[in-house]
């Protein structure tokens, strides 16, 4: 059995895996390339801990980083072993190993907040980088969270008041509308269309995805939002607004729709999507936690910095 069969059957068999971590995401982000996993065991054979990555060839050369729409990845341990540093040790090192002999220029992944397994990484030579997301974990009192927004989130939501959401919107015009909005801000767009189907079709089956989108009287689009979630949160994930409705306050409703989706679902809300300083000034002014977490990489050729122009 390959190292990629015993991690989706250990995943399978534990309580909690993060979305980001689970083999059927994988197999959707990482669609055309290839992805595996390392596997740390104890004396008896029993997995104490994975780490699954996207392995990506250019070439002659091998690279480990994040795939596309993918913000958490790195170390996933047992319970028994997640709140102990020094099993979390042993399963670093043995998994370090194995990465030492894959033969690779480079390494990079973001790790889950709190995780154990970054400090464990930098006594191992990694070196770590940090970050911050964005949470909110109290969603009961639906006017107490509104109340706590930026006095400009809530003259947004005010401006809105006209507006209304709607969660039946298809993938496709989802899509369409998405890349019009980052053509009309002359942006990028990162992933192509069938990515985007790829994973809609995988989270829509086991029933964790949604997109909630947000239309005036005459039925224009204003913004609209691709979330995910998995039994502990709801990820913001892809969202985007319309630059022809930048006042209508849309922007501010869709969050606080999506908000509402989560607290629905009795599970937390997290953006994690784009972190730009755009981005953060306005996830700040909902009331949303900093919480810290943190990238580990390391470079096997001194010349890896140039793996960016390749990703």
């Amino acid at each position: 059995m390959t190292n990629k069969e015993r991690y989706s059957q250990w995943a399978a068999a534990q309580e909690y895996v993060p979305l980001f971590m689970m083999p059927w995401w994988l197999d959707a982000v990482c669609a055309g390339a290839e992805w595996d996993a390392l596997l740390a065991e104890d004396s008896e054979g029993n997995i104490l801990g994975a780490m699954p990555y996207l392995l990506r060839k250019r070439a002659w050369f091998k690279y480990i980083i994040m795939p596309r729409q993918t913000p958490i990845g790195g170390i996933w341990v047992t319970p028994e072993v997640t709140a102990d540093k020094w099993k979390t040790a042993e399963v670093c090192r043995q998994i370090k190993e194995q990465l030492d002999r894959m033969g690779l220029v480079y390494y990079y992944q973001q790790f889950l907040p709190g995780s154990l397994c970054v400090d464990a990484l930098k006594a191992l030579g990694c070196k770590t980088k940090e970050h911050m997301t964005y949470r909110l974990d109290d969603l009961s009192d639906l006017n107490k969270l509104i109340e706590s927004f930026s006095k400009n989130k809530r003259r947004e939501l005010q401006k809105s008041l006209s507006l209304h959401a709607e969660r039946s919107m298809d993938i496709e015009d989802f899509y369409r509308f998405y890349t019009q909005c980052m053509s009309e801000r002359k942006h990028k767009v990162h992933f192509s269309r069938e990515f985007l189907l790829v994973l809609e079709r995988k989270a829509k089956r086991l029933n964790q995805c949604e997109i909630i989108s947000i239309h005036d009287a005459d039925g224009h689009v204003h913004a609209a939002a691709f979330l995910v979630w998995d039994a502990n949160y709801m990820y913001y994930l892809i969202p985007t607004y319309s630059p022809t409705y930048a006042d209508s306050g849309a922007g501010a409703l869709l969050v606080l729709e999506a908000m509402k989706r989560a607290r629905e679902k009795h599970i937390r809300f997290e953006f994690a999507g784009s972190f730009s300083k755009a981005s953060v000034k306005h996830y700040k002014q909902f009331n949303a936690a900093p919480t810290k977490f943190y990238s580990v990489e390391k470079s096997y050729r001194w010349w890896s910095f140039l793996i960016s122009w390749f990703s």
